[in-house]
């Protein structure tokens, strides 16, 4: 039998309040004929059948393990050694929900120390918070941590060349906010920062997989009052001058290449890290080091008195669900590669990726747009790239994103992505195929 903890006493009290006089009431703007339609469902099958039926739906799926796979755009298809699934996928840890007892938690805590550890040298940062749901919701409560420190400054300064998507979720974030959303193109230092504006918002790399020196945009926002929010990559940190030694406030990134599949698009992993200056205003959890009353090292939440369950009316955001599977999932894979396997993997990618861009600029017709880059990198194309992506997945090569699915306008640019999972062989196959549907 259901539990449902309203009484009748308790119902008419709410009805009450809301001015009904019946629970049949509150529906009454629903026509009569559409509060209980037939669902006219099929009858049950049995176990055997629902397999066979989604392994079918399944089958029609084309996964990166079935093509050869130039496809990023902010969903990475990274190498996951065997132990980071077979540890996550403990009982102990898929199951562990925010680990408020410290005392019977100690296990999931540390974990999390490790990756907020990890991930704060990583990125250069004085801390980290675990975490947040995906890499644009860490962008947008980046941005809103950064506004809230003076809302009488309005202007949030976002690159163009930023992920289209990441766009439309800080545009969602504040579109019940009194601020202005502007765009700047090219480096950040070439923005227009002034006294009005809230933050500078930089990509390293840009969605084109353009890099830019950070410095100058720090300086530049810094000298006029503003916080600097800086959009990375994880694996190229491990190789380039980290956000917070180029004068980064806030870094944010997407933790999916770290461990995590692409599991079509989601569960996700939001990273975000700070300055020590602004650690209280960090959305999320912090986990700290600690000694018992033995002096036994351990692990507990720390700064909780800054969160909403604790201070709801100060709290600078409602974030409260931890990632915390994605999370774990990350930390195994950091600990597991240690800094000189990121950084082999960083260098795979970076030097495939300019194999195949040098591959491709020799075709007559293509053209490497993008200058400085990691393992994305931004190319025009003789024809459309939407047309040569249908033909390519025909033959198992997933060539790229075509850049007209986020504008229409753009109808001859292809973002073509490299990793480590790209062998010799697959570039030499994506030319030849780029050579022949273009001629």
């Amino acid at each position: 039998m259901p539990f449902i903890p309203n009484t009748d006493a308790d119902r008419a009290a709410m009805l009450e309040v809301v001015g009904k006089g019946s629970v049949e009431a509150l529906f009454a703007d629903i026509p009569a004929g559409r509060r209980f339609p037939r669902l006219k469902l099929p009858l049950g099958i049995s176990e055997i059948e629902v397999l066979r039926e989604i392994e079918a739906l399944s089958a029609k799926n084309l996964n990166a393990g079935q093509a050869a796979w130039f496809l990023g755009a902010g969903a990475y298809n990274h190498f996951i050694p065997a132990l980071v699934p077979a540890l996550a996928s403990r009982g102990e840890f898929l199951t562990a929900y925010t680990p408020y007892q410290p005392e019977v938690s100690q296990g999931t805590l540390q974990a999390i120390f490790e990756y907020q550890s990890m991930a704060a040298e990583l990125f250069g940062m004085a801390v980290v918070n675990a975490s947040h749901y995906d890499g644009a919701t860490a962008l947008a409560e980046a941005i809103l941590m950064a506004w809230k420190l003076d809302e009488a400054r309005r202007r949030i300064l976002l690159p163009a060349d930023l992920q289209p998507e990441y766009k439309g979720v800080v545009k969602t974030y504040f579109s019940s906010f009194d601020v202005e959303i502007a765009e700047y193109a090219g480096a950040p230092e070439t923005a227009p920062v002034d006294a009005s504006t809230a933050c500078l918002v930089a990509g390293y790399p840009c969605f084109s997989g353009e890099i830019h020196n950070l410095e100058a945009g720090a300086a530049k926002a810094h000298a006029a009052g503003a916080l600097f929010i800086v959009q990375t990559d994880p694996i190229l940190c491990s190789i380039l001058k980290s956000p917070g030694a180029q004068g980064a406030d806030i870094v944010v990134a997407e933790g999916q290449c770290l461990g995590n599949p692409m599991n079509f698009g989601g569960p996700f992993l939001g990273m975000m890290g700070a300055t020590e200056k602004l650690m209280r205003k960090l959305p999320g959890r912090i986990v700290g080091e600690a000694k018992d009353h033995d002096g036994r090292r351990g692990f507990v939440l720390t700064l909780t008195a800054r969160e909403q369950h604790i201070r709801r009316e100060k709290a600078v955001s409602n974030i409260c669900s931890n990632q915390g599977l994605s999370m774990l999932q990350s930390c195994i894979y950091m600990a597991a590669m240690g800094a000189g396997g990121l950084r082999t993997v960083a260098s795979l990618c970076h030097d495939k990726a300019h194999y195949a861009a040098a591959a491709i600029a020799s075709i007559p017709g293509f053209k490497v747009l993008t200058n400085t880059f990691f393992k994305e990198f931004l190319v025009r194309t003789p024809t459309p790239a939407a047309d040569i992506y249908a033909a390519l997945t025909k033959r198992r090569i997933v060539p790229g994103f075509p850049m007209s699915r986020y504008d229409a306008s753009r109808t001859n640019e292809l973002l073509v992505c490299v990793t480590e999972m790209n062998t010799k062989a697959e570039i030499d196959r994506l030319a030849a195929a780029l050579k022949e549907v273009s001629a």
